[in-house]
Parts: structure tokens; C-alpha cells; sequence
């Protein structure tokens, strides 16, 4: 359902509503995720084709490869109150490094 969320997001440029704009619904038959859209009430775009969605595959997952690094770096950056004092015993240049460090760890992708 992930890859179809970011087909939709992919294809309409933004980040929908999915509770109101497009709901989606995933049927389990023999055990296979079957998810498809259920409603359509985007008004920017008309409801797309399967053809449609699956020409932006390589950009759904580009989108969730740089949702992962996100998650990746936000982790390591730590809290607010942990940068914070990072930057208080460190010095604000010692944090631009750390930051610098670890996007180069977790990069993104071009999208």
C-alpha cells in the first residue's frame, strides 16, 4: 500500500489528504496485497489509470528510499534538547559537521 501512496503522491505532485482526497483500501486474496484506490475526491487531477501509476514506480520509490534516509538522519541528529546541548559543548560549526556527516551517510535521491 506504501508503493501505491507514493505513486499517488508522485503523480499528483503533493501529499493528498489519504482520510479525505484519496482513500485507499487494500484486499488480501490468497494471501497477496491487492491495494487499490477506493475513492477519488482530489479535485486538481482526475482519478488515475493503473497505467498511469505504474509509469511513476522508479519515482515512488525514490520517494521512499528518501523517506527512509529521513528517518535515518532524524534519528541520529537526536532531539532537540540533545542538538541543543551538542551545540552548546561543541560550538556551532562542530554541529554544521555532524549534520554534514550524516546527510553524506544518508543521502537523497534525486527526485
Amino acid at each position: 500500500m506504501n508503493n501505491l501512496s507514493n505513486k499517488i503522491k508522485a503523480y499528483l505532485g503533493r501529499t493528498p489528504d489519504f482520510l479525505k482526497e484519496v482513500k485507499l483500501q487494500d484486499d488480501i486474496i490468497n494471501g497477496v496485497s491487492n491495494p487499490y484506490i477506493k475513492e477519488w475526491n482530489a479535485t486538481d487531477k482526475p482519478k488515475p489509470t493503473d497505467e498511469q501509476l505504474d509509469a511513476l514506480s522508479s519515482q515512488a520509490t525514490t520517494l521512499e528510499n528518501n523517506a527512509i534516509a529521513l528517518a535515518n538522519r532524524q534519528k541520529e541528529y537526536g532531539s532537540i534538547a540533545e542538538q541543543l546541548e551538542y551545540i552548546t559543548e561543541n560550538g556551532l560549526n562542530a554541529w554544521q559537521t555532524k549534520v554534514q556527516t550524516i546527510k553524506t551517510k544518508y543521502p537523497k535521491e534525486s527526485e
